[in-house]
Formats: C-alpha cells, structure tokens, sequence
C-alpha cells in the first residue's frame, strides 16, 4: 500500500532564482519536472513519522523529512513524499519510480546496484534492544543466539543483516514495520530485536519497559540517502544540499526539533486512504 501525502514542512517551493544547484527547471532531473519525489517509511521515529497535533491531526514530520524539504528548496523545486512500508521504499528507488530514498537507509554495499547513495549526513549506530524483565539475561549475542529465542527485525533492513550475522540460531522474525517488532516486544511475542539506536531510544520515551541491552558493532554506522541509479547531476545536488545542512547547522536543529516531537504523541504507520490513523 502507498499514497502520496503532503509533508509537515512541504510548502510551495518553486522559486527559481534561488536555488544554489541552477537545476530548477530542468527537464529529466527528477521523476516529473519541478517536483522532488521521496519516498518513505513513517515508522521511524525521529527519523520519519506522524506527530498528533491538538487537534488529533496526523502530521508527517522527522528529521528525514525535514532534510527532504531542506534539499527540495535548495534545488528549487517542489517536494511531495510517498509513504509505504520500508521493503517498498527500497524497490521505488531501485525502479525508478521516485527520486530519492529517505528512510534511515544505511550505505549497504549490498545495495549499491539497486541505488547510489548520498553522503552520510547523520551517524548513529545499531543496538539489541528487549524488555526489561529479560534484560539481565538476554544481554549478549550469546543468550539471543539460541533456537528458543525468538529475535525480531525489519524486512529489508540493515538490521535484518546483523540478526542474521550476530543471532544465525534465534527464531528470527522478519515484520514489516519497527511498530510491529515493539507491539510484539511489549507483547511477549518478541525476546529481543535488533533496532537503530536512535528509533529504539525514541521507542522508549513511549515504551519505557524496553531496555537497550548492547550496542551491535557495524561498520557501516551512519545514514545516507538513496538516490536514483545513475542520476549523477541529482547525486551532486542532495550532496551540496546536506554540505549546506551540515555547515549551516540545520540539521542539528533537525535533529533536536524531530526529537522533542517524537517525545509527544506520536503514530508510527501509514494511514488509511481518507489520510487518518489505521485503527
């Protein structure tokens, strides 16, 4: 399932003359002409998400999305996000279907035939993650590589890979969205997972019975954008446009502004086709 939707911060963005790149206007930069198409997965908290405004309206935001809109503006053109589970996100850059990837993505070398991948513009790292009444004992690779433990993680993720590297012998489960690892870790359905730091540190502020139990080593730490194969003129582009973010000190007020929403109320999914939450 996917659909386009508004981003919180899309707003109109087709002023030529300022963009710093000179590619607005250009024919066959983008998927359609004046417009920046990103696709994404809103299950993602800080990185992408709805944040609940008074008024029980879902809105997207996340520091991803904040960047996207950052870079739209920049290039000078309009930006519109499609939302869809995370395998999905993956699969449209790689066909082309949209222009850039933002969804936590990690510069996979195993991916690098499906996508180009901009620079790293915001370092994290991966952790194993339970709840707390089996946090003393499931807090080793050792205890979570056992056929009786069952250990969680995204279909098509980086996390995926190190469950399958660090925990070969669990019951490993593959969902489709970080929600549904927590659902199942809150559950009991789930002993452990293995979740990007920064996710599992928001999931907390929510979920305070998880417990971060070890940081999984990974030499890839960072995340990076996926940009369309071969799109070399719009892989320069996102590149000075995170340059900018980075020296200007935007994204760190990206950061610090999708932490504090994602510590509110919060939905973590798509929404049905009337744009609300899935009950």
């Amino acid at each position: 399932m996917k659909k386009k939707v508004l981003a919180v911060l899309m707003a109109a963005a087709m002023v030529a003359g300022l963009t710093a790149c000179g590619n607005s206007g250009k024919s066959g930069l983008t998927v359609t002409d004046g417009v920046l198409t990103v696709a994404t997965s809103p299950d993602f908290a800080p990185y992408e998400f709805y944040a609940i405004g008074e008024d029980g309206t879902p809105e997207l935001a996340g520091f991803d999305m904040a960047l996207a809109q950052y870079i739209a503006d920049d290039m000078g053109l309009k930006l519109e996000v499609v939302t869809m589970d995370f395998d999905g996100v993956l699969s449209e850059v790689q066909t082309k279907s949209v222009d850039l990837g933002m969804a936590g993505l990690s510069p996979d070398p195993a991916r690098e035939d499906a996508m180009d991948f901009s620079d790293i513009y915001y370092y994290g790292g991966q952790s194993l993650v339970t709840v707390k009444d089996k946090a003393d004992t499931l807090n080793s690779f050792e205890a979570c590589n056992q056929p009786d433990v069952s250990v969680g993680a995204q279909i098509g993720s980086i996390q995926m890979d190190l469950a399958n590297t660090n925990s070969p012998d669990a019951d490993i489960v593959a969902l489709p969205k970080v929600t549904d690892i927590i659902s199942e870790l809150i559950a009991g359905k789930l002993d452990a997972a293995y979740i990007e730091t920064a996710v599992a540190e928001s999931y907390q502020k929510n979920y305070p019975d998880l417990e971060i139990v070890l940081e999984v080593p990974y030499e890839m730490e960072g995340s990076s954008i996926g940009v369309s194969k071969g799109n070399a003129e719009l892989l320069e582009a996102v590149n000075k446009a995170i340059a900018k973010a980075l020296e200007d000190g935007s994204m760190d007020k990206f950061v610090a502004e999708a932490n504090d929403l994602a510590s509110g109320s919060t939905y973590e999914g798509l929404l049905d086709e009337e744009g609300q939450i899935q009950e």
